[in-house]
């Protein structure tokens, strides 16, 4: 758990980084994340050190004609002026020559930029980075994961934040019970900052550690893939896997609608996914294995196909939808719900209230959970209206009474207790072929019963009357309260 205190420093540091001159929040993110990986070469350099008693073949990162770029070298040992050069001339053009053997961040600095705009800014934060506790890896991981939550701006494709604690809600409905073993891959083909993945580490970890046990370490890391189109992001993702001791991060940085082919087909037992709801392509412009699974423009149906031709058969996904996906009756859209209902095995449709991205977005959003089976379908579905996700629906999101989630796994693991709820509750089943004869509409509203409760009104005759009654209360008491002030004058 990060400390109050080390919360306080990162504070520090973005707002040394704002008013230095840096502005854009991810620019912050990228340039701290570069400070950060530099210096954490120096403990991976220190690791080799140890080992090469007995495997003198492992490569240096640091030979002696680079030794001049360690942290603990540069760090109080340059001005300001003399750091600011090393930086521009030396050290980026080291961290881009690295192999990908020697840090899997390496991969994706070919397109880094250094970007601190003064001498005097780029000492003032390496000396406070050089304070963090940058040792403890679960400080670490959570110290980067406060950083990227101070991310307050969407992204520019339809991208934004989920909110830690739905993406915990997934993977717990996804991961407890679920046999893992060093052929299970588990996939976010837009995973941003790789937030679906490190919750997985995280709860695999403290909730399973039998999987890590019988995997080992480099099996362990072997279950997590990603993906994501931006650059930027993909550098921040790989970083945060890094600091989650994930150190051969699989994080790729492609156009996944558009270079999907036989390989990623078939492949992933799990996929997470908050995936992008902007925007529109070409057809031309998709891998036509995906047009293949349903022939649509959107992004957010596009990467329901996707996810669709990624899974293998028996392979599960929970992924977040704008509500729209669920009731539309566009072509495109009823055409991924019927492959949904009436080819594969929906689970479950939890409908989210349109607070829970603010203050990103005011979007409704559902969490549509499925078996990939290619022909066998579900018997019926689970649908759960979640009311509260334990914050206010403001643009605060203060935290509050009252939260759905523990009912939603409660309810979720418990099936046969479902069975017996009628549609004026919460959550309830719904039989497939009411959803086909329904056009396939999964919206938690056509399916509900609501109640309606009579209220009595007292006649108009009665209202009057008891009007007539304070009336004359009201000037009872203005005639006490005259006397009063006519004794005092």
């Amino acid at each position: 758990m990060i400390t109050n205190e080390l919360k306080s420093q990162v504070d520090k540091i973005w707002e040394t980084f704002w008013t230095g001159g840096i502005s854009n929040p991810l620019t912050v993110v990228e340039q701290f994340t570069f400070l950060i990986f530099i210096k954490s070469l120096d403990t991976a350099q220190a690791k080799i050190d140890s080992k090469k008693r007995f495997s003198p073949e492992l490569q240096d990162i640091f030979d002696d004609e680079h030794k001049h770029l360690k942290w603990s070298v540069f760090q109080g040992g340059l001005d300001a002026e003399g750091m600011f050069r090393l930086f521009q001339e030396e050290m980026f053009p080291f961290i881009k020559s690295l192999s990908p053997e020697q840090s899997a961040f390496a991969t994706y600095m070919k397109d880094a930029s250094f970007l601190i705009p003064t001498p005097k800014l780029l000492q003032k934060v390496v000396d406070m980075i050089h304070t963090l506790n940058l040792e403890d890896k679960d400080i670490k991981g959570d110290l980067y994961e406060y950083l990227l939550s101070k991310l307050a701006t969407a992204g520019t494709n339809g991208q934004f934040r989920t909110p830690r604690h739905i993406i915990k809600l997934m993977v717990e409905l996804m991961l407890e019970g679920t046999a893992v073993d060093k052929t299970f891959k588990i996939y976010d083909p837009a995973c941003g900052t790789a937030g679906f993945l490190i919750n997985a580490i995280e709860y695999l970890k403290e909730q399973r550690p039998e999987v890590l046990d019988s995997l080992g370490v480099s099996g362990f890391e072997n279950l997590f893939y990603g993906n994501d189109f931006d650059i930027s992001m993909a550098r921040i993702a790989t970083m945060n896997m890094m600091l989650h001791a994930i150190s051969s991060a699989h994080i790729s940085n492609e156009d996944a609608l558009a270079k999907y082919d036989h390989t990623q087909a078939n492949r992933y037992d799990l996929i997470l996914a908050n995936p992008p709801f902007k925007g529109s392509l070409d057809y031309d412009e998709v891998a036509k294995p995906i047009l293949d699974i349903a022939k649509v423009k959107k992004t957010e149906l596009l990467f329901l196909s996707l996810i669709l031709g990624s899974l293998k058969v028996g392979g599960r996904c929970a992924v977040i939808i704008p509500d729209g996906v669920l009731f539309r009756s566009g072509k495109a859209y009823k055409q991924i719900r019927e492959q949904l209902v009436s080819h594969q095995q929906l689970d479950a449709i939890i409908s989210m209230p349109s607070g829970v991205f603010k203050p990103y977005a005011g979007v409704s959003t559902a969490i549509v959970i499925f078996t990939k089976t290619d022909g066998h379908k579900s018997e019926k579905v689970w649908f759960y209206d979640m009311k509260n996700d334990g914050y206010t629906l403001n643009d605060n999101r203060t935290p509050c009474d009252g939260s759905d989630l523990p009912d939603i796994l409660a309810r979720f693991k418990n099936p046969k207790d479902e069975a017996g709820r009628t549609r004026t509750q919460q959550s309830f089943f719904v039989p497939t072929e009411e959803i086909e004869e329904n056009a396939y509409d999964l919206s938690f509203k056509t399916y509900e019963d609501i109640v309606y409760e009579k209220v009595e009104y007292d006649s108009p005759k009665q209202i009057l009357d008891d009007i007539d009654v304070i009336e004359k209360k009201i000037d009872d008491g203005l005639v006490a309260l005259r006397k009063m002030v006519d004794g005092e004058g």
